[in-house]
């Protein structure tokens, strides 16, 4: 029950940090004007949205974080290097989506850092997160445990840290486009994964894991209340890729990178229409959805938004369950 208990209050901790911090930030996002800018392709549909302060990922990041130094301190949490690779890819992807959405600003377009850049900056994480994970007694092996699979992948093992980083991330990045869309999914997949993690007793640092998860899970709550449509903020590349590549880290760390396709199933089917889309167009000259991602082929239909968020977080929901299932009891 102690766990139990500590992920409660982990949770109730990040949604009262990140409310008041809302509160705080949001304002301040204003007075710099930090604003949306609509891309072309939404101007019928999003105009209304222009000028909606972004970077409003610092509002749950920061409430995580602080969360996490308060039951530090109060020895509420033990020191491991799991936790240390958890919270060190939350704060490099976060400080990546920063530099991204302040030079998005900056040159008053929606171009921030190149690709080339992002790879750059993603790959020297995913290189510390491979060192750190080595020294904490890590072993490079992927296992799908269903299959009864089991690879060796030695330094190979780097690389495919850095793809489960850049997959999950930009998957999140990529569905942020609704009013609280990827806010609420991020929500269910940590609670998700938050579950997963407080059952992985073989792993050190297990409950760390579980009950930063659970804080997450507050703090996006707690962010919901200003993301929720009418999106008063929005979390940027800030939030998403943070989220992201943070959620690929507890699945890589938990051995449940499978797993985590199915509980982020909604972030994975959102990615393949781009990618259908794009191979689509440049080898026949023929659209598969009227826009993409998925989202907007919805918006496309005439569908609310509010409608298309229920929708998706309903299936997200459906697919966290059956992640519980497949990755803990199955």
């Amino acid at each position: 029950m102690l766990i139990l208990t500590k992920s409660v209050l982990a949770l109730m901790i990040g949604f009262l940090l990140s409310a008041v911090l809302g509160l705080i930030l949001i304002p301040v996002l204003k007075k710099f004007k930090v604003g949306q800018r609509i891309s072309v392709y939404l101007a019928n549909t999003h105009q209304k949205k222009a000028g909606t302060p972004t970077m409003g990922g610092i509002i749950f990041i920061l409430a995580t974080l602080i969360s996490v130094i308060i039951l530090f301190l109060l020895d509420k949490l033990d020191f491991s290097y799991n936790i240390l690779i958890v919270l060190f890819v939350l704060i490099s992807y976060a400080l990546i989506g920063f530099i991204d959405d302040y030079l998005s600003i900056k040159r008053n377009n929606n171009v921030g850092l190149t690709e080339i850049q992002k790879i750059l900056g993603q790959l020297l994480v995913a290189i510390i997160f491979f060192f750190l994970y080595m020294r904490g007694g890590g072993t490079p092996i992927v296992e799908i445990y269903t299959l009864n699979i089991r690879i060796d992948m030695g330094f190979l093992y780097g690389f495919f840290i850095l793809l489960v980083l850049l997959s999950s991330a930009n998957a999140v990045n990529i569905t942020d486009g609704l009013d609280g869309l990827a806010t609420g999914l991020s929500a269910i997949a940590y609670l998700t994964f938050g579950l997963i993690a407080w059952g992985a007793g073989w792993v050190a640092g297990y409950e760390e894991m579980a009950i930063v998860s659970f804080i997450l899970v507050g703090a996006l709550l707690g962010f919901l209340i200003y993301n929720s449509y009418p999106a008063k903020v929005i979390m940027g590349d800030t939030g998403s890729l943070a989220l992201g590549a943070t959620l690929g880290t507890i699945a890589i760390i938990t051995g449940h990178e499978l797993t985590l396709i199915v509980v982020a199933g909604v972030f994975v089917i959102e990615t393949l229409t781009v990618i259908m889309q794009i191979i689509s167009v440049k080898l026949n000259n023929k659209k598969i959805f009227l826009m993409t991602p998925l989202h907007h082929h919805f918006e496309k239909l005439g569908w609310h938004e509010n409608d298309i968020v229920k929708l998706f977080w309903v299936v997200g929901f459906i697919l966290g369950m059956a992640g519980i299932a497949f990755g803990v009891w199955i």
